[in-house]
């Protein structure tokens, strides 16, 4: 446990990853300053909508790819130490793969700034092409 708080502090490590369980990373993360959204993922109006509900985003989100990016480096209305986007029920698909970019996007400005910023994906198979958030195979 210290183990994986020590890494979800570290904005060097910013990234997407998969995980078996997300029980251990909510534990972790508890009372650590960092906030953690549970996203149950979807095809892309649901998964939006899924995003902008967990991440409470503003009004004025515009549900699309741009508009999640803009907001996902904004986040200025949650404040925290740093952040972890769980996302559970996710297949690779087209979804998938220009999620991983935004994603990409985001952790690499939160990391420029000193914050941490993860995406984690609950993958109990082991199947989704990310590498294991506890660095393990």
């Amino acid at each position: 446990m210290e183990e994986l708080i020590k890494r979800l502090r570290d904005p060097a490590g910013s990234g997407a990853y998969r995980a078996a369980r997300a029980d251990e990373i909510l534990r972790a993360a508890s009372g650590s300053g960092i906030r953690v959204a549970r996203i149950r993922f979807a095809e892309k109006p649901v998964l939006m909508k899924n995003i902008a509900a967990a991440l409470e985003f503003p009004h004025w989100f515009g549900e699309n790819w741009d508009a999640l990016e803009d907001c996902l480096s904004d986040l200025s209305w949650r404040e925290a130490a740093g952040h972890v986007l769980l996302l559970e029920g996710a297949e690779v698909g087209d979804d998938f793969g220009v999620l991983i970019d935004v994603l990409g996007s985001a952790t690499e400005f939160w990391a420029s700034r000193g914050t941490p910023f993860f995406a984690v994906f609950i993958d109990p198979a082991g199947k989704l092409p990310l590498p294991e958030l506890s660095g393990r195979k």
